[in-house]
């Protein structure tokens, strides 16, 4: 299961409608963030370095610090279908293709024999480079900042929508999007 997804507790409700109710009170000048983005993988960094790029204040909530920029057993960046996503990122400014070419140890270009349409070009990544120039990448990105905790539940607004998380130590971020 991703860590981006948060799931409400029944358990909770009831403490979570007395800070919602203070919450919807306080000015905007009381937020914490802008942006929550909850996790840190591969869409997590992405969400968080694109919020912070766009001048929102942004924080990345996860588990584990150490642990954003995780790879699987198979490090490979690329190919035919993700190849193109992780061009489609790098166009935006993304973070992923520039730390896979930094965590490169062999680039192979797929399906070589075919048509242009089916090629692919794929990069294995050392995956202890792959996660710290993640990090270090996610360091360097200015109005981004890394919160080491469990995203346990959403803070609900009594007018609708989403105002923050409140998270595993019992801390609530509020912010104005959360991802």
């Amino acid at each position: 299961m991703s860590t981006a997804i948060i799931t409400r507790r029944a358990s909770s409700r009831l403490s979570l409608l007395a800070s919602l109710r203070s919450l919807s009170s306080r000015a905007a000048s009381s937020l914490d963030a802008d942006v929550i983005v909850v996790g840190g993988g591969h869409a997590g960094c992405e969400a968080a370095a694109a919020a912070a790029r766009a001048g929102a204040s942004t924080l990345l909530v996860t588990q584990r610090l150490d642990t954003i920029g995780e790879m699987s057993c198979n490090p490979s960046i690329g190919g035919v279908g993700k190849g193109h996503l992780v061009r489609e990122i790098d166009a935006m400014g993304g973070l992923m293709g520039g730390v896979a070419d930094a965590a490169a140890i062999h680039f192979r270009l797929l399906n070589r024999s075919k048509g242009p349409a089916v090629r692919g070009p794929r990069v294995q990544a050392d995956r202890d480079l792959y996660r710290a120039a993640m990090q270090a990448a996610l360091r360097r990105c200015s109005g981004l900042s890394l919160v080491e905790d469990s995203a346990e539940d959403l803070l609900l607004l009594d007018e609708g929508g989403v105002g923050g998380v409140r998270t595993g130590s019992g801390r609530t971020l509020r912010a104005r999007a959360i991802v």
